[in-house]
């Protein structure tokens, strides 16, 4: 075909297309605009899904009525002014594409009025034009209403769920802005039933409480953090709140609610070796940067950013949860007295009495009581007694985790010790490990590795640290290049290595220990920092309350 312009109407289908993806989209951006007209009150409607009517009300500063009719044009907004303005982009929307895309595949009326007029505007539009331009009285602020979305482009209706599931998406979406501006009341209504209600007090905890509950909201953790680029703050879960998928982790950034791998990685490696495999946080973060220092214009719906510089941002995030994570046992501990002298336990009291028998992933991260050693199953597991019921101890994953904070001590202080081989182990890498070994070799120096060439690939090795004496020397190595040749992971290098020594260091599944090892083991176990998970996460032990069993054996009901 010949190259030719478009026609208007095309056009507007096709713009419409990008903005308004589904019922939801349409209600984002309305939101958006309350916001930016800032809104203190945003009230939200709708029925059938959204297909049947949306409706989006606020207290804002409102649209003029000299204003109005150029609302709907492409392109026309009130938050920019020329290219400069781009670079520095403060408001949530800016493009001036939302109210004309909508007004593009639905019946749009709008109502709208400032503080400075006396009479309000009224307008309705259908597929595009208007119909109805008139005065009318009202107080200050604006309300859309969308009527029949997609009446005047029909293919994209076979693209949407039923009714319940686009009425979910909106229920997420308002909660998301609700947790972005808690100084903001917001109410949503679905179907003519109350779905969400905020009190707009500007306590972020509450509306967590709102949207996910009481509970929930209590032992979120407060995350505060600022550098010289970022502002971090919000709330976070301590490791014994967790979930199965990554759809509680929330960010926003200069208030902005958007899906970023970034902030992503930076939260769960904040949370590694605390959470099993399979488990993610829950997350309320909103991250502050200047606005240079962000381009919100990469995607159509404004939902993905660009950093600037990625690392930073990356590092104040992560070190702002792990700040927070560290007053965990503060946060979740319950004293278990017990009295030394008589070796008698006194007055216990349940860590969790309506804790499940296995469910190891809601047990709190918080210090051990003191454990008495049993004896041992199935060459793996220490039996011990505490004053609050049975623990099932994995040796390995318990060994992990003593030898890991152990490393990392002996490597924050540079006291690693070092054993020198009296007869050196030679070692031929392939090119990437090799290329590993050439850039991480200093690194591995300060763990107690001696290293040099021999020959075209291949190397000796001299020394090792002495907490690995009698591991297998050729599959730590290995292991520890295969580790910080990844680049899935931003997990710091000296975590990587120690992790990896740790796991080829520890006594493995299936070794019969003696009861003074079992009893030392156990000891040392109660005086790590994260005692009830190794450092990828697995449980170390299991917990049975006295409750439970007293439950199980049918002492109480």
């Amino acid at each position: 075909m010949p190259i030719k312009v478009l026609a208007t109407d095309v056009v507007s289908k096709i713009a419409a297309g990008e903005v308004v993806e589904r019922p939801a989209s349409v209600v984002k951006e309305l939101v958006e605009n309350s916001l930016d007209a800032a809104a203190t009150q945003i009230a939200v409607e709708a029925q059938g899904g959204g297909v049947e009517l949306i409706k989006v009300s606020d207290n804002g500063v409102g649209i003029p009525a000299s204003e109005l009719d150029l609302a709907f044009h492409r392109y026309a907004t009130s938050k920019i002014n020329n290219l400069n303005d781009l670079e520095k982009i403060s408001s949530l929307g800016f493009r001036g594409e939302a109210l004309p895309s909508i007004a593009a595949v639905a019946e749009v009326e709008i109502f709208t009025q400032t503080s400075s007029e006396t009479v309000g505007s009224y307008m309705c539009l259908r597929n595009g034009e208007v119909v109805r331009n008139e005065s009318r009285a009202r107080s200050q602020g604006t309300t859309v209403t969308v009527h029949r979305l997609f009446r005047y482009f029909p293919a994209r209706l076979k693209f949407l769920k039923s009714a319940n599931t686009e009425n979910s998406h909106i229920a997420h979406l308002v909660s998301q802005y609700a947790l972005a501006f808690p100084e903001v009341r917001f109410s949503l209504v679905l179907d003519k039933r109350v779905s969400l209600q905020t009190t707009g007090n500007a306590d972020l905890r509450e509306v967590v409480s709102k949207i996910h509950g009481l509970e929930l909201a209590q032992r979120m953790l407060k995350v505060e953090q600022k550098d010289g680029l970022a502002k971090v703050s919000g709330l976070t879960s301590p490791p014994s709140l967790a979930r199965s998928n990554r759809n509680y982790l929330t960010f926003f950034v200069n208030r902005r609610w958007v899906h970023t791998p970034l902030l992503t990685r930076a939260a769960e490696e904040a949370y590694h070796g605390l959470l099993m495999d399979g488990q993610h946080p829950i997350v309320v973060i909103n991250v502050s940067v200047p606005p240079q220092q962000l381009d919100v214009n990469i995607h159509p719906a404004k939902a993905q950013i660009k950093f600037c510089q990625d690392q930073p941002v990356f590092t104040v995030v992560r070190e702002a949860i792990d700040k927070a994570l560290g007053k965990t046992s503060i946060a979740t501990q319950k004293t278990v007295p017990f009295s030394g002298g008589s070796g008698q336990w006194q007055s216990p009291r349940m860590i969790m009495d309506n804790e499940p028998v296995f469910a190891v992933s809601q047990l709190p991260t918080i210090e051990l009581p003191l454990l008495r050693v049993l004896g041992q199953l199935a060459n793996t597991y220490i039996i011990a007694e505490g004053p609050d019921g049975l623990y099932l101890i994995d040796q390995h994953a318990a060994h992990e985790r003593i030898l890991y904070d152990r490393i990392l001590a002996q490597w924050s202080q540079k006291t690693v010790e070092i054993q020198g081989l009296l007869q050196p182990i030679t070692m031929e890498f392939s090119p990437r490990e090799e290329e590993t070994l050439r850039t991480s070799k200093e690194s591995l120096a300060e763990f107690g590795f001696a290293i040099e060439p021999f020959g075209n690939r291949s190397h000796l090795v001299r020394a090792i640290p002495a907490l690995m004496a009698g591991a297998n020397v050729i599959e730590i190595i290995t292991a520890l290049l295969d580790s910080l040749a990844s680049k899935e992971s931003l997990t710091p290098w000296e975590e990587k290595i120690a992790e990896s020594l740790a796991c080829h260091g520890a006594v493995r599944a299936g070794q019969q220990l003696t009861n003074e090892e079992m009893r030392e083991l156990t000891k040392q176990l109660e005086q790590t920092k994260q005692p009830r998970a190794c450092p990828h996460g697995r449980p170390t032990m299991i917990h049975l309350s006295s409750h439970q069993l007293e439950k199980e054996f049918g002492r109480i009901s």
